[in-house]
């Protein structure tokens, strides 16, 4: 880069000489004169124009010599002889890498114009291990202004983040050719060294949308800088063209420097008082023996130039605190940006770039839109007229992208993706699909319900998503099956049935030989005869039987404990079946309104420990490398399982996915936002389980694109305002399907209660077989005890209990009794 040694930059030598000599003692002003030796041959340069320019306006401003006026004497002199003073490299450096910082770039290549260009650029190449910069180095042909081919080379490779080390008529010609190879995009970011990258004919860029950078030393922003230019284009204007790729009248930095160099000479020589100068002569190698002093002087001087405030570094004369431009190419030019001082760093000082509106570089601007048939997001619109353009879709994406385009201000031309993919990596590292086609920059944003993941992220951007979702399963809806005549079973599964009936068991067997055991469930049977011997127990093994199942339908049994033990027997049970009944109560009305969903899966588990259901996803789409990339092993499994059977379990689109499940035993792989659009249009469809993962759709831009924050900006906006909820909202909403659970109680029929009835008739059936056994059981026994035939007895009951009119009771049967027990049956019943 062009700078300063001091303030002297250029491939001059400057030398003034006093005519302090006895040949010219006389009482007329005192006359310097200065020399410059150019050594790029007879053509007259901007630096000598300079120093012409410089001498005359000190003459013209007597007040910093009074006196005094200055002439010129310029000689050249050979290329060889001379020498080149730069800015300290180290300082060129920082301010460098504080831009490439400033920018977050990753990758860098560096295009340098010849060696001593590497050699400034090696503290830059030892710059990634500190800045996680990755860096290129590429030299332009040395004495071929054709780069062409090397441009070429870097346009193939999407190399977009170019810093060129050169001059700036070598810059002039680089931009015509980055203009020619169609470069001059807003995706390559190129950063001149040059100081000079002001002066240059920038107009044919300014609206290319190219970032552009570099730095400026003038400080322009200063009248009296800004008065001085105007008076050095003037004077320019009037004389012989100016170099190639220069704007007219410009003045270049070197010439700025030159310019400042001649007034800091001028404000030394202010106190350079008593100090002669003899002539000099060529093969005389003698000093001048007040050089030294002179040289003080100089270090000492301080001047506000055109590059600022000059102040030189009193031990080694460098100039170590100044300003450099950041400058950058804008619709209306090159602005200032930010400010780099050598001792402050970068400061920020374009207020557009923090406060601006975001439609500042989208406004006007067409941009291509890739995306990909997906209902509701991108469809065909029905219309009986044949649509053109833009006018062919519709879908969520289409009005997203609407809204987008009345924020930021520009205008779109949407292009279906050309393979019908969204983009993914094949085993070689490349990528098809809208991925692909911003990689290549065939397109500016991808407006679709593209997945944002991680892979995808190292290649493309992605803005803020506008919606959240997950990976879930679309399978069909399965058959409902009706609770049945016995679904007032259901409430308690058999095994509770089964451990009900057993504990009934257990609880009248505890309770009988308990009640056996314990003294206090015996007693006298004859209450007015104490001192009988006869006692009596109520709880026989039958009546155990009756108190547990009255206890467990709720019913009382007149059978009531006596001891504390069978108490604490009969408590505990009417506890166990207080909750038994209130559960069963519970759960009852469940089971005899719901209709059952019998699925043969509930989650994604359940897809992985069975083959009979074929599943699979979408090819080349996030869902399927999702499952190809994940260390789970459950999605370890059910990958192996689709990879095994790409041709039949992976599908080109969700239609067909969608199909399959519809026609065949599939199961689909998708976002849960394509599931619940499509379950709401077809009610034999339904999502099974949860999310398997958590993602987000995001606008894809390429990597480095400008409008990627500007969309993020626009989408939040979005999401504030409520625009988004209620896009889908309008997308989503389909015709509804049928509620499965009703808000009102349905009447029960007998197909859920029916089994009731049965077990009623089936109790009242054996019921009476019971009775007509215990009848004949009866008549057996009176026909042994009457000695009488079996028929006749029988008979003979039956006509007793069944006269209509006859009394409620039966008579007694006969048998042998002893006085003494006729005796006890008359005082028993006399005393009741």
């Amino acid at each position: 880069p062009q700078s300063l040694s001091g303030v002297l930059k250029s491939s001059y030598w400057l030398l003034w000489v006093a005519p302090f000599t006895p040949l010219n003692m006389s009482s007329s002003p005192d006359v310097f004169l200065g020399r410059m030796d150019d050594v790029l041959g007879a053509l007259v340069s901007m630096d000598e124009l300079a120093f012409k320019f410089a001498v005359n306006n000190i003459n013209r401003n007597k007040t910093l010599i009074p006196n005094t006026t200055l002439t010129y004497d310029i000689q050249r002199i050979n290329l060889f002889d001379g020498f080149e003073t730069n800015m300290h490299s180290n300082t060129t450096l920082l301010a460098i890498l504080d831009v490439v910082t400033f920018f977050k770039w990753k990758k860098l290549t560096v295009v340098y114009e010849d060696s001593t260009g590497l050699m400034r650029m090696q503290e830059l190449i030892k710059a990634p291990a500190k800045f996680n910069l990755k860096i290129k180095i590429r030299q332009l042909t040395p004495g071929n202004q054709d780069a062409r081919p090397l441009l070429k080379e870097l346009k193939r490779d999407k190399e977009f983040f170019i810093l060129f080390d050169c001059s700036y008529w070598m810059a002039a010609e680089l931009l015509k050719q980055l203009s020619s190879m169609g470069m001059m995009t807003e995706y390559y970011h190129f950063f001149f060294t040059t100081l000079d990258l002001f002066a240059l004919d920038l107009e044919p860029y300014r609206y290319s949308g190219v970032n552009m950078t570099g730095f400026r030393l003038l400080n322009v922003d200063n009248p009296w800088v800004a008065s001085t230019m105007d008076k050095w284009a003037m004077e320019r204007l009037q004389g012989p063209k100016q170099e190639s790729g220069l704007m007219d009248g410009i003045m270049t930095t070197d010439a700025a420097l030159m310019y400042d160099a001649v007034f800091m000479v001028a404000v030394a020589s202010q106190r350079a008082t008593q100090m002669t100068v003899s002539s000099l002569q060529c093969h005389r190698h003698k000093p001048w023996r007040f050089g030294p002093r002179f040289m003080n002087l100089f270090k000492e001087a301080q001047w506000d130039g055109l590059t600022g405030h000059i102040v030189l570094n009193k031990t080694d004369g460098l100039r170590r605190d100044f300003d450099l431009d950041i400058i950058s190419l804008k619709e209306d030019g090159a602005a200032r940006i930010a400010v780099w001082n050598s001792y402050k760093g970068m400061n920020l000082t374009d207020s557009r770039d923090k406060n601006s509106n975001v439609t500042d570089s989208l406004a006007n601007r067409t941009l291509i839109v890739t995306t990909i048939l997906e209902n509701p997001y991108v469809m065909y619109k029905k219309s009986d007229k044949e649509l053109v353009g833009n006018d062919r879709f519709e879908g969520y994406c289409l009005d997203l992208l609407k809204e987008l385009s009345n924020i930021l201000g520009f205008t779109y031309e949407v292009r279906l993706v050309a393979d019908g993919k969204y983009g993914a990596q094949n085993d070689k590292g490349e990528w098809n699909g809208m991925v692909r086609e911003l990689i290549d920059h065939v397109a500016d944003l991808a407006v679709a319900p593209l997945t944002i993941t991680y892979v995808r992220e190292k290649v493309i951007d992605f803005s803020k998503p506008f919606m959240t979702l997950g990976i879930s399963i679309l399978y069909r809806k399965p058959n409902g099956t009706n609770p049945g005549v016995f679904s007032f079973l259901n409430p308690l599964s058999p095994d509770i049935w089964m451990y009900v009936l057993l504990a009934c068991t257990g609880v009248s067997c505890v309770l009988f030989v308990i009640a056996r055991f314990t003294p206090y469930e015996w007693y006298n049977p004859h209450p007015c005869s104490p001192s009988s011997t006869l006692i009596q127990n109520n709880f026989t093994l039958l009546n155990s039987f009756w108190f547990g199942i009255g206890a467990l339908m709720r019913q009382g049994s007149e059978l009531m404990p006596k001891a504390l033990s069978t108490r604490i027997v009969g408590g505990i049970w009417w506890f166990f079946t207080l909750i038994i009944i209130s559960s069963y109560t519970a759960n009852l009305a469940a089971f005899l309104t719901v209709e059952r969903m019998d699925a043969p899966i509930d989650s994604a588990d359940d897809l992985a420990k069975q083959t009979r259901i074929e599943y699979g996803a979408v090819r080349d789409g996030s869902t399927m490398t999702f499952f190809k990339k994940s260390k789970i092993s459950t999605y370890e499994k059910m990958w192996a399982f689709m990879s095994s059977r790409k041709n039949t379990a992976l599908v080109k689109n969700n239609q067909e996915g969608i199909t399959r499940v519809l026609t065949t035993d599939y199961a689909m792989l998708m976002e849960s936002t394509s599931i619940e659009y499509i379950s709401q249009r077809n009610c034999n469809l339904t999502q099974i389980g949860g999310l398997i993962d958590s993602k987000g759709y995001g606008v894809g831009t390429p990597i480095g694109s400008p409008y990627r924050d500007k969309v993020t900006i626009a989408i939040l906006q979005l999401q504030e305002e409520g625009k988004l909820h209620m896009m889908k909202e309008k997308w989503w909403r389909g015709n509804g399907c049928p509620e499965e659970d009703n808000k009102e109680a349905n009447a029960l029929g007998v197909e859920n209660i029916g089994g009731i009835f049965i077990v009623l008739a089936a109790g009242l059936v054996l019921s009476v077989f019971v009775a007509i056994g215990e009848f004949i059981y009866k008549a057996r026994r009176n026909a042994d005890i009457e000695e009488v035939s079996e028929f006749m007895a029988v008979l003979s009951s039956w006509s007793r209990w069944s006269e209509p009119c006859a009394r409620h009771t039966a008579p007694q049967p006969h048998s042998p009794l002893s006085s003494a027990s006729l005796m006890n049956v008359h005082l028993f019943c006399f005393f009741l």
